[in-house]
């Protein structure tokens, strides 16, 4: 066993030993050689580079001080600071694979660290943005029409941050978010209920509808899933059981949805959808 764990170690310092090399060739700067013009750079300055760059949000140059920096000093003072500098800095430099990336392994390395809190709350931050896209940044558009998949993947995150570090100072901000996002996912369902709706796809439409009404109480979607249900099951020839959603829905929301859907929310947002660009 401790052979093994010493091959390992010597694997391992080979294969940093190597990537400091590649990381000096490639390391170039207004067409300077990165060997010549930083041969004399201590951690400490390649540290100090890196922060003025992100702080002038010069984040290509950041990235590849900060990248320098942990190749050359894998065992110094930055190192494991900089595995997490690096991940943020890809997270501004708008490369969301890289970011989740570096965060992912901060987590897998340092585990332990008294910042990994923050590598999952980045993750979540990451996702969370994705989610919205870059369209929605601009006009008033519909984020739970599009895939779930960033939504899920962010959602996770944060509930994984929250589990593990209830009393982080980013829990309090990852459990709004969550919310959120819960109430996206629930809306992202109802559109595909209705989709099946559309496609004369009723039994589809109506355990859709279900998986909403269990699986996402008391969020907005609860009264449309209701609504769906009653649709599909009138549709199926079943009365009793549309008339069992009809009188769940006037018992729980005799004036109607407490939320109206984004359609419904202003005339600007009707006329974005009456154009289809979301369809």
């Amino acid at each position: 066993m401790r052979l093994f764990l010493q091959k390992t170690f010597l694997v391992f310092l080979l294969g940093m030993v190597l990537q400091a090399c590649e990381t000096i060739q490639n390391f170039k700067f207004e067409g300077t050689d990165a060997a010549n013009k930083y041969a004399d750079w201590d951690e400490k300055k390649f540290h100090d580079k890196a922060r003025a760059a992100m702080d002038s949000e010069n984040y290509t140059s950041a990235i590849k001080f900060y990248e320098t920096l942990e190749a050359l000093y894998p065992f110094g003072e930055y190192a494991t600071q900089t595995q997490l500098d690096v991940a943020y800095a890809h997270f501004k430099n708008e490369d969301p694979e890289s970011a989740i990336a570096a965060a992912d392994r901060f987590i897998k390395i340092h585990p332990r660290n008294p910042s990994v809190d923050y590598a999952y709350y980045l993750k979540g931050l990451i996702n969370f943005n994705r989610s919205i896209g870059f369209i929605q940044r601009f006009l008033p558009t519909d984020s739970s029409q599009r895939n779930s998949g960033n939504v899920e993947e962010s959602y996770d995150s944060f509930q994984e941050l929250t589990r593990r570090f209830p009393d982080s100072k980013y829990t309090p901000d990852a459990k709004q978010r969550m919310l959120s996002l819960r109430n996206n996912l629930a809306m992202y369902e109802i559109h595909v209920a209705r989709f099946y709706m559309k496609r004369k796809a009723y039994v589809a439409a109506a355990n859709r509808a279900g998986f909403v009404i269990k699986e996402f109480q008391r969020t907005p979607a609860v009264p449309y899933a209701l609504q769906v249900m009653q649709d599909a099951y009138t549709k199926l020839g079943l009365d009793d059981l549309a008339e069992d959603a009809a009188r769940v829905y006037q018992e729980n929301f005799p004036n109607g949805p407490p939320i109206p859907e984004h359609r419904e929310a202003s005339i600007v947002n009707q006329i974005w959808d009456y154009i289809g660009l979301e369809k």
